[in-house]
């Protein structure tokens, strides 16, 4: 038995959040019937389920893919000013998404893949997946500040998780540091700045769960080894039985 939305996730429909979306839109049905509420448990290996008209099978494989996003590259599947996208950088015949978004003008790692179970845990707070980025900035971070954006500050009405954060070396003026959080609000890293009144500079992202784009010059991208998909499975509660 399992849930209608981790089903729809292992076909590679989308993350268990967009698939929900897709069941209360009317667009799944299981056996012939339209099931438009959440939280529907569903038999695998008896019940026929289809999203817009088509059945749904659980793929056995999935692709898992790490990009070092460029800038000016949105991390959309599509863009309503017809910017370029990181799935344009991508030649894969799978439909594959995103786990999470860089925005336009930060660079690094950005992983792929069509295993919505993977990333639903690998996105979800409890999992507290250590994602590591290196800021620059427009002046020298004050003692002060540093020490407050290590315990947290507010934003959004809601304070920041503790997260480490080290200066290592002065670039023109400007501090260059070392962010590592476990959380992932919208534009976090660069709104964290933002609200103690610094300018970041340049943004890029080094590691997501311990996987890095080394090797990759920006817009290139390659799979991920089985014993980095093992290790991203590893930190968030299962093995690689998958």
């Amino acid at each position: 038995m399992m849930r209608l939305n981790k089903f729809l996730a292992h076909a590679g429909i989308a993350s268990r959040r967009k698939c929900d979306d897709f069941i209360k839109a009317g667009f799944v049905k299981v056996n012939g019937k339209v099931v438009d509420r959440v939280g529907v448990v569903i038999d695998e290996k008896k019940d026929t389920v289809t999203f817009k008209g088509k059945i749904v099978k659980p793929r056995k494989r999935f692709v898992y893919i790490v990009l070092n996003k460029p800038k000016g590259v949105v991390t959309t599947a599509s863009d309503q000013f017809k910017r370029k996208t990181v799935l344009d950088l991508i030649a894969v015949p799978e439909r594959i998404y995103p786990i999470g978004r860089l925005d336009y003008n930060t660079t690094g790692v950005l992983l792929l893949t069509d295993d919505g179970d993977l990333s639903h845990r690998l996105l979800h707070p409890n999992y507290k997946v250590v994602k590591v980025y290196r800021v620059l900035l427009n002046r020298v971070i004050r003692p002060i500040d540093l020490h407050r954006l290590q315990n947290g500050i507010e934003l959004d009405g809601k304070k920041t998780q503790p997260c480490k954060i080290s200066e290592l070396r002065i670039v023109d003026n400007g501090s260059l540091l070392e962010v590592e959080l476990t959380e992932g609000r919208n534009r976090q890293v660069r709104r964290m700045f933002e609200t103690l009144d610094y300018k970041v500079r340049e943004l890029e992202r080094i590691s997501f769960g311990g996987i890095t784009a080394r090797g990759l010059a920006p817009g290139e991208w390659r799979y991920l080894t089985k014993k980095e998909v093992s290790l991203l499975k590893e930190r968030v509660g299962y093995g690689s039985e998958r």
